[in-house]
C-alpha cells in the first residue's frame, strides 16, 4: 500500500508558532506593543497561597488553590468523555475534571508530577473535585507569586501565559513617556502614566483589591482619564476637520419658509422655535451643520426638520430626508409633501421597492434638480443617485444607520461635477427620538451640536400604563373589543414573525389568526417587515382611514407611526423588549384626544432586569428619564447599537459612575487643543493610533 501523500504546505502551515501566536493577538486588536501594554487586566487571581486539599473542601463558593502529586490519570467514557485527573498531597486526594481537554494534556499530567491547581471545590461523587480549574506544572518547593496575578480578555487559541508573555515584552520595548503635561496631571491629581500602568499589571501585595476590583484605585481612574480624553481630543479635532471644509451657504429663510408657517394648522411650541432658530443660525454658516436634534416621542421634530428644508429650498439647493424603515419613510413622505407639495415645491419619494421606471423617473428629476425635497430610505445613497445641488442632509433615527451609510449620504455633496463644488459637504441635521442621556452627548456625541426639543405640543393626552401577566390574554383582548366598540383603534405588537422553539414567544401571524377568531365583526390588519412594501402600505392606509380596528405589527411601526384614532396599545412579550423600545412603541398611542392606555402583557416568570424595566414603564412616561434608565441597565454599546453606532466603545470607563472624569476630560481636551497641539498628537498616536479615523464618522 503507498504511503498516503503530504499535503502541500499551505500560506497558513508554512506560518511559525511566533506568527501565528502575532496573528492570533492582532485578531485580538493587539498589533503594536502600546496595544499589549494596554490590553489591562479583566480581573485578578489570588495564587500567593496554597491550601491543603482538606482546607480547599472546606472552603465552599469560593476559588482556591491547591497543589498535589498525580495519582492516577486516565480519560474516562462515562457519561461523556473527559479526563479524570487525580492528584494528592499529604491531607488526602483531588480530583480534577476536565471535559474539554487535548491529548498532550494526558501526557503532561502523567502520574508522578507535580501540579498547583486554582478553581472552585465541589463535593463529587468520590470525594472533592475541581471541574475545569486552571493548572500549572511545577516542581517541589517553586516559589509562589507575591502579588495578586492578571486574568486578561482572551480570543479563542491564546492562553493567558501567551497574554502575559506578550504584555511582559511589549513593557520592555515601549515608550514609557508621559503624554500629559505635568501641570494636568497635578490639577486633576492623576498618577504618572507608567507607575499607574505597571500596577495594574502586576499589583503589588498589599493593594487595596476592593479598589482594583471596582477600579476606582487611582491607577485606573488614570488609564479612564486618558481614555475619554483621547476620546474627546479625537471627536472634538473632527469637529474641526469638517468646519474647515466649505458648505453651502443656506441663509434665506424666505418666501417657502414664511408661507409654510402660514399654513401650519398649528403654532410651533417655544421649544420647537428655540431649536430652529439654532438650526437656522448653522444653516447660515460657511462650514457644515453638524447637529443632533433630539426629543420624546412626539414633541413634533418633523416639522422642525421639515423648516430647515424649507430653508435650503429658499437658498436654492436641494434637501435630502432619509429614515430607517420604508414605513417611517413613507409618514415622512406623506406629511410632509402634504405641508409643501401645495407651495410649489417638488418632492421626490425614492425606495428600494419602487418599480424600475418610477425609479429611473425619481432619479432623473433629482440629477436634473427638479426635485427640491427628496425623501426615502437608504436608496437614496446608492451610487447611481446623484444629487447636484445637495444642501441639507436630514437622517432620521440616525443610530440605526450603518457608520458607511451616513458618511455616503454626508459625501454625495462632494465630487467632481457637483454646483456645490468639491470642497464642500452638506449641512447635517440628525434626528432621533430616543433622547441620548447628557453623559453619552458628551462622549459619544462630542462632534456634534445637540438641540433638544424638551416640551411636547399642547392637546397630548398623557398614556396610562399597566403591567399584566399573559395569563389574563382574555381579559386585555374584551378590552380591545370594547375600545372598538366605542370607536378606538389599537395595536397588538408581538416581538416575532414566526415560530420559535428557543424563546417560545407568540407570534404576529398566531396572534393575528387568534384575534380575528376571538373578535367577530372587527377588521384585524397585520404588518410585519417580510410582507411586501405595496402590502405593508395597504394596511397601514386601511388602518389610518380607520377601516381597520385593530393592527397587529412587529416593530416596524415603533418609530413615525401617527393614527390619532388608535388609544390603545398592546405590547406582547414585553419583558422581551429594551426600555427605549418600549417607549417608542408606546408612543404610538396617546397622540388624539381620546384616553390612552398601554398594556404589557408578560410571561412569567421574570428576571430581575425585565421586572426593572416593566416598572420603569409603568412609573414614567418621561423620555429623557427612561433613556437614563436604559442606559444604566444596558451599558453605552447596547444603548446605541454598538456595531451601528460607529464609535469606538469605551473599554475602561463606565459612563454612569465615571461622569465626573467625562466632564473633566472634556475640560482638559478644550484646553489642549487651544494651546498644546504636540500633546494632542502624542495622546491621540498612544490611546488610538489607526483607529482613530473610526470616531470621525
Amino acid at each position: 500500500m503507498p504511503a498516503p501523500k503530504k499535503k502541500p504546505a499551505t500560506k497558513e502551515t508554512a506560518k511559525s508558532p511566533a506568527s501565528k501566536i502575532a496573528d492570533k493577538l492582532a485578531r485580538l486588536g493587539l498589533r503594536s506593543d502600546i496595544d499589549k501594554v494596554l490590553h489591562l487586566p479583566l480581573r485578578y487571581e489570588d495564587e500567593t497561597q496554597i491550601l491543603t486539599v482538606d482546607e480547599a473542601g472546606r472552603a465552599f463558593g469560593r476559588a482556591v488553590q491547591v497543589e498535589g502529586v498525580v495519582t492516577a490519570c486516565e480519560v474516562a467514557f462515562r457519561p461523556r468523555r473527559q479526563l479524570v485527573v487525580t492528584i494528592a498531597d499529604d491531607t488526602g486526594p483531588l480530583t480534577m475534571r476536565f471535559l474539554n481537554f487535548y491529548g498532550s494534556q494526558v501526557k503532561q499530567l502523567a502520574e508522578g508530577n507535580r501540579v498547583r491547581a486554582r478553581g472552585e471545590v465541589r463535593h463529587g461523587f468520590f470525594g472533592a473535585e475541581m471541574v475545569h480549574p486552571s493548572y500549572k506544572m511545577v516542581n517541589a518547593g517553586a516559589p509562589l507569586p507575591i502579588g495578586l496575578t492578571p486574568v486578561y480578555p482572551a480570543g479563542e487559541g491564546l492562553s493567558q501565559t501567551i497574554l502575559r508573555k506578550a504584555v511582559v515584552d511589549a513593557m520592555a520595548r515601549v515608550d514609557w513617556r508621559d503624554t500629559l503635561p505635568e501641570s494636568l496631571r497635578a490639577a486633576h491629581d492623576l498618577m504618572p502614566f507608567e507607575p499607574a500602568v505597571r500596577l495594574l499589571h502586576n499589583p503589588p501585595p498589599d493593594i487595596d483589591e476592593s479598589a482594583l476590583a471596582d477600579r476606582s484605585h487611582a491607577a485606573w481612574v488614570r488609564m479612564k482619564f486618558d481614555e475619554l480624553l483621547a476620546q474627546q481630543l479625537s471627536m472634538k479635532r473632527a469637529q474641526e476637520a469638517r468646519r474647515a471644509k466649505g458648505a453651502a451657504v443656506l441663509d434665506k429663510a424666505g418666501k417657502l419658509s414664511k408661507a409654510f408657517l402660514r399654513q401650519l394648522p398649528f403654532k410651533l411650541t417655544a421649544a420647537q422655535q428655540r431649536v430652529l432658530a439654532e438650526i437656522r443660525h448653522d444653516l447660515a454658516q460657511a462650514f457644515p451643520m453638524q447637529r443632533l436634534l433630539q426629543g420624546d416621542v412626539g414633541s413634533g421634530k418633523t416639522v422642525v426638520a421639515a423648516l430647515a428644508a424649507a430653508q435650503a429650498i429658499d437658498s436654492g439647493y436641494q434637501a435630502v430626508l432619509m429614515a430607517p424603515t420604508e414605513i417611517l419613510a413613507d409618514q415622512h413622505f406623506r406629511k410632509i409633501a402634504g405641508w409643501m407639495e401645495p407651495l410649489g415645491v417638488n418632492v421626490a419619494w425614492l425606495t428600494g421597492s419602487l418599480k424600475a421606471k418610477e425609479k429611473r423617473e425619481a432619479k432623473e428629476r433629482i440629477e436634473a434638480g427638479v426635485a427640491q425635497l427628496i425623501i426615502g430610505t437608504h436608496a437614496v445613497i446608492q451610487d447611481d443617485v446623484q444629487i447636484p445641488k445637495l444642501g441639507l442632509a436630514i437622517v432620521d433615527e440616525q443610530h440605526r444607520f450603518g457608520v458607511g451609510q451616513r458618511l455616503t449620504l454626508r459625501n454625495k455633496g462632494v465630487g467632481d461635477g457637483t454646483i456645490i463644488g468639491n470642497s464642500t459637504v452638506p449641512h447635517q441635521l440628525m434626528m432621533s427620538a430616543t433622547p441620548i442621556p447628557r453623559t453619552l452627548a458628551m462622549t459619544y456625541y462630542a462632534d456634534l451640536e445637540v438641540s433638544v426639543i424638551d416640551e411636547l405640543p399642547p392637546g397630548r393626552t398623557p398614556i396610562v400604563t399597566r403591567v399584566i401577566d399573559q395569563n389574563r390574554r382574555d381579559e386585555v383582548i374584551e378590552r380591545v373589543h370594547a375600545a372598538a366598540l366605542e370607536g378606538r383603534q389599537a395595536y397588538w405588537v408581538c416581538p416575532l414573525i414566526e415560530e420559535s422553539e428557543a424563546l417560545q414567544l407568540q407570534t404576529a401571524t398566531d396572534t393575528h389568526a387568534a384575534l380575528s377568531a376571538a373578535l367577530p365583526g372587527l377588521r384585524v390588519g397585520l404588518v410585519h417587515g417580510r410582507m411586501k412594501p405595496q402590502e405593508k402600505q395597504e394596511t397601514m392606509d386601511a388602518f389610518a382611514r380607520g377601516e381597520v380596528h385593530v393592527l397587529v405589527a412587529t416593530t416596524v411601526i415603533e418609530v413615525g407611526v401617527d393614527v390619532p384614532n388608535a388609544s390603545l396599545m398592546v405590547i406582547e412579550h414585553a419583558e422581551r423588549f429594551g426600555l427605549s423600545q418600549l417607549h417608542q412603541l408606546r408612543g404610538r398611542v396617546g397622540r388624539g384626544s381620546a384616553a390612552s392606555v398601554c398594556l404589557l402583557l408578560y410571561q412569567s416568570p421574570l428576571g430581575p432586569v425585565a421586572k426593572e424595566r416593566l416598572r420603569i414603564m409603568r412609573e414614567s412616561t418621561d423620555g429623557f428619564e427612561i433613556a437614563r434608565k436604559d442606559l444604566e441597565l444596558r451599558g453605552p454599546g447596547e444603548f446605541l447599537g454598538a456595531r451601528q453606532s460607529g464609535q469606538a466603545m469605551l473599554r475602561f470607563a463606565d459612563l454612569e459612575t465615571d461622569q465626573w472624569l467625562v466632564e473633566r476630560a472634556r475640560d482638559a481636551a478644550q484646553l489642549l487643543l487651544r494651546d498644546d497641539p504636540a500633546t494632542v498628537d502624542a495622546h491621540l498616536a498612544r490611546w488610538l493610533g489607526a483607529r482613530e479615523e473610526y470616531l470621525k464618522v
